[in-house]
């Protein structure tokens, strides 16, 4: 009747080798996985079966980091911000079964502080973004750029989602509860859905991407 892990990624172990599909990143003794090289919004996904486990709850932690200047779910680019099975988030993406169901996302800001308001977090200081209606109140929200603008690097020294180092603007989106755990409860409607894992941008890999270092998801 406990917690039943069906995902499990710790690259901090240099014996682990990312994902299939999954695009190695090393950076400042970090590595992480993203999405392949694309000119375009893309998404980039593994699946992990439930194993015929009957569950009502799911709950998880990711660990990404910030590479160049993901706007988290900003609405400026293509067609597909309102569509859950495709690029509607610079970030992660946590579903279940098919057709998807939404159950966690965890998207990545441009920038820490009140500055390009309409890229940050939709949970930062004056930001204009909100998140779009099937994710409501189901996500986490960081950035890592503390000061300046964006650079093109991997942001190595702030990881994301982890309820840490947050700047000015990003007060409460650091201060939601579990963080960095999330937690669906879905009452008394059970279901043996595989869980999803999507790393998502809607921009090519050369601007945005936020790739994966860490993650953990239970069932029960």
């Amino acid at each position: 009747g406990g917690w039943t892990r069906l995902a499990y990624l710790d690259m901090t172990d240099s014996t682990v080798n990312c994902p299939s599909g999954f695009r190695l990143y090393q950076s400042g003794g970090v590595r992480a996985c993203g999405r392949p090289v694309t000119s375009s919004g893309s998404c980039v996904s593994v699946q992990f079966p439930s194993n015929g486990i009957n569950y009502s709850q799911v709950c998880g932690r990711v660990t990404g980091y910030q590479y160049t200047s993901p706007d988290a779910v900003h609405n400026g680019h293509g067609s597909n911000h309102n569509n859950l099975n495709a690029d509607y988030v610079d970030g992660v993406s946590i579903t279940r079964g098919s057709p998807r169901q939404h159950v966690w996302t965890l998207m990545a800001g441009n920038y820490e502080q009140s500055v390009n308001t309409n890229h940050n977090c939709p949970c930062a200081t004056g930001s204009t973004q909100q998140a779009q209606s099937f994710i409501g109140d189901h996500y986490f929200c960081e950035s890592a750029v503390a000061t300046g603008g964006w650079q093109y690097q991997l942001y190595t020294s702030d990881p994301l989602w982890d309820g840490q180092s947050c700047g000015s603007a990003e007060t409460a989106c650091c201060n939601v509860p579990g963080i960095p755990w999330f937690h669906r409860d879905y009452g008394n409607t059970t279901t043996t859905d595989y869980i999803e894992l999507r790393v998502c941008g809607d921009e090519g890999t050369d601007n945005e991407d936020t790739p994966v270092s860490y993650y953990e998801i239970y069932v029960q």
